[in-house]
């Protein structure tokens, strides 16, 4: 089993268990005044391994795969043996660092709560654009569009997002694992940026 599967599976499990455990679930969601108040740090990294319903699990589930096994093929490329440790590392990092954001910008609020794995998705999904930026995404599972493209368009919509503050959705998790997804890459590779350059200058609409 790779490391990507091997990631989806605990997750599945764990969210499934929350679901049937209320008190379980709740000892794990990120909760920025327990984290600050209790010292329970632990919620930055546990928050990613719960989801509120099967819709999210579904959705976050499915792109894991997608791009959690092509940054794990590409990092045994780079990195030989050692590339599925690379990427656990890379995923785990990428949902503590998502969430700092909330936690300082949440910390004064006893009824907030997040859950979900998109931080660390956001990460992947972005590295992955990186190295393949011409690669079409499919929004919504239908419409095509360039990974480059759709980035950018991820990217804006989740500032926007994030700064009306509306609704249920970490839109702040979304663009720090984004953007933190494409550091690491250009830390742990620095030629993917020129690449990444060179590729999406050679890119023609038609």
């Amino acid at each position: 089993m790779t490391i990507t599967l091997a990631i989806i599976v605990i997750t599945a499990l764990v969210t499934i268990y929350g679901w049937q455990n209320e008190t379980f679930l709740d000892s794990l969601v990120l909760n920025p005044q327990k984290v600050i108040r209790k010292g329970q740090w632990y919620r930055l990294l546990t928050s990613g391994f719960v989801h509120a319903d099967l819709g999210h699990l579904i959705f976050n589930m499915f792109t894991l795969y997608f791009f959690g096994t092509l940054i794990e093929q590409v990092f045994g490329v780079l990195f030989g043996p050692s590339g599925a440790i690379y990427l656990l590392v890379f995923y785990l990092v990428s949902i503590i660092v998502s969430d700092v954001p909330t936690l300082i910008r949440h910390r004064s609020r006893s009824n907030y709560n997040s859950l979900g794995a998109s931080g660390g998705v956001s990460a992947l999904l972005f590295g992955a654009i990186m190295f393949f930026p011409t690669e079409k995404i499919l929004i919504m599972g239908i419409i095509p569009i360039p990974g480059f493209i759709f980035g950018a368009l991820y990217m804006g919509y989740s500032f926007y997002e994030s700064r009306r503050g509306r609704g249920n959705i970490n839109h702040d998790a979304h663009l720090f694992g984004a953007i933190f997804g494409v550091l690491v890459v250009v830390l742990l590779y620095p030629p993917v940026f020129p690449s990444f350059v060179q590729q999406i200058s050679g890119w023609k609409l038609f």
